[in-house]
């Protein structure tokens, strides 16, 4: 199977698209309207993550809702699971161009319908259909930089999105803070939607030009309903396992059962074959997307909470700790798009999974009161400019094996692992956490003195520990990313 054509299906590349290896970079005349709009697109979706979580608690207290506070952020998972696949489907049969737009529109609605919630199952929902529109986008970006850029610039433009969480990183909680403490946190939600016009004026009429239309010349496929169903399946099982892991109880074996029998035939039929055997070639990079974020985003949320209760920082300081991370990340991903290192790609990406698991296994050092809190940051540092090599790669590698007409899908697939892994290993580090006294696992924002008391070092230590294996093991992975 090749990229140009596939049994009697032929693909036409578009203008100035992926099969045209024009002069110039991201930022050249021929591709920098598009280049800054998609960027743009991203910047607004990382300001938003970085902003909201520290609006969230405020906002759940408001509304009454600390006991179904956690289901705030798993119901932006599960519903962008489903988004994932959806879009996986209609970019292949239509074009990037409806998911992008239809995307943007959902994360806006989504936003302001949480904005004006009046209670906290509305705000819920609202996170919901931003979930919807967040699954739409990610996957239709990838799908357009596969179309619209040659692979010598792919790279580039995987880098470009990293940087793009650069400012977010350190502007979006201090901003989101000072607009939540005077004017309210329901402007966090509604002034959001506000940022989004200037990326869709750039980008749209770019992406209609350069990536739009369907893959395939023989004829328009319809949805593959299957996967419609299968993407509802994934969604409704990964929450299922959310709500159970918080709920330790006898009766949430049930939920939990349920969940798993709904994930297994889900997960078999949305990843590419020998995923979860780590098969040589596309499913190796897929697991890997999978189990590099999990394991690291598993660990990362429970950073902020072990500073404030175990070290005693505030809230803001223990964030901020983690602030460098960003612009490692946003040098790792820049490293990676240098020509030079392409022949040695795998090899920085097994360098990149050692760096993870060692910020990861070297985080609860903290825990000791005679080590300087700053040996977090200091890590965790190290371990972005991993995640920085890694995930850019991934991302690299995916559209390097997939023909244009399973861009869309395989890019679906990709999302998927990295969302899916994040949920399951946020509740496997949750339940241990619970388990072992750790006490109610709540954002570092929401965090009191009397959390302090609740939380035992050994029930930080069950979560770093485990995603540090994770991360070895995703070293492995990396040993098998090419076919032979």
């Amino acid at each position: 199977m090749t990229a140009v054509e596939v049994g009697e299906v032929v693909t036409v590349p578009p203008e100035g698209g992926a099969a045209g290896d024009g002069a110039g970079g991201v930022l050249s005349r021929a591709y920098r309207a598009l280049t800054i709009g998609i960027v743009s697109v991203v910047l607004v979706i990382a300001f938003e993550a970085t902003a909201v979580g520290t609006a969230m608690p405020v906002a759940a207290r408001e509304l009454d809702g600390v006991a179904l506070y956690a289901f705030a952020f798993s119901s932006y998972f599960t519903t962008s699971l489903f988004g994932m696949v959806l879009a996986g489907q209609l970019s292949d049969r239509d074009g990037p161009l409806t998911s992008l737009a239809s995307g943007i529109g959902a994360f806006a609605a989504g936003l302001l319908l949480s904005g004006t919630a009046g209670g906290m199952w509305t705000f819920i929902l609202g996170r919901a259909v931003q979930g919807l529109g967040g699954g739409l986008v990610i996957v239709a970006l990838y799908v357009v930089v596969g179309r619209a850029y040659p692979q010598r610039l792919r790279p580039a433009i995987m880098a470009a999105f990293a940087a793009a969480w650069v400012v977010p990183s350190v502007v979006g909680p201090l901003a989101a803070g000072a607009v939540t403490e005077h004017l309210g946190w329901r402007w966090v939600f509604i002034g959001i939607p506000a940022l989004v016009g200037v990326p869709l004026a750039l980008a749209l009429p770019q992406i209609r030009r350069r990536a739009s239309g369907p893959a395939r010349t023989a004829g328009r496929p319809p949805l593959d309903r299957r996967r419609i169903r299968l993407a509802f399946g994934i969604a409704l099982g990964a929450g299922l396992l959310q709500y159970a892991a918080q709920d330790l109880r006898p009766l949430s074996l049930v939920p939990a059962a349920t969940g798993a029998a709904l994930l297994v035939p889900a997960v078999r039929g949305l990843l590419p074959r020998g995923t979860c055997r780590a098969a040589r070639g596309l499913p190796s990079v897929v697991l890997l997307r999978g189990v590099s974020a999990g394991a690291f985003i598993a660990a990362e949320s429970f950073v902020p909470l072990m500073l404030v209760t175990q070290r005693g920082l505030s809230p803001t300081l223990a964030g901020l700790s983690l602030a460098a991370g960003g612009g490692t990340w946003a040098l790792g991903s820049w490293v990676q798009a240098r020509p030079r290192v392409e022949p040695y790609r795998e090899r920085l990406m097994y360098l990149g999974m050692l760096l993870v698991a060692a910020a990861v296994v070297a985080a609860p050092s903290v825990l000791i009161p005679a080590v300087p809190v700053w040996t977090l940051a200091v890590a965790w540092a190290f371990g972005c400019f991993g995640m920085g090599l890694v995930i850019a790669s991934t991302s690299v590698l995916l559209l390097q094996l997939s023909a244009p007409e399973e861009a869309g899908a395989n890019s679906a697939a990709l999302q998927i692992s990295d969302a899916l892994s994040n949920v399951l290993l946020l509740a496997v580090g949750g339940a241990a956490f619970a388990a072992l006294g750790g006490g109610a696992v709540a954002d570092a924002a929401t965090a009191t003195a009397s959390a302090a008391h609740n939380s035992h070092p050994a029930a930080f230590a069950a979560v770093f520990l485990p995603m540090a294996g994770v991360a070895l093991l995703g070293a492995w992975v990396t040993t098998r990313l090419r076919e032979r």
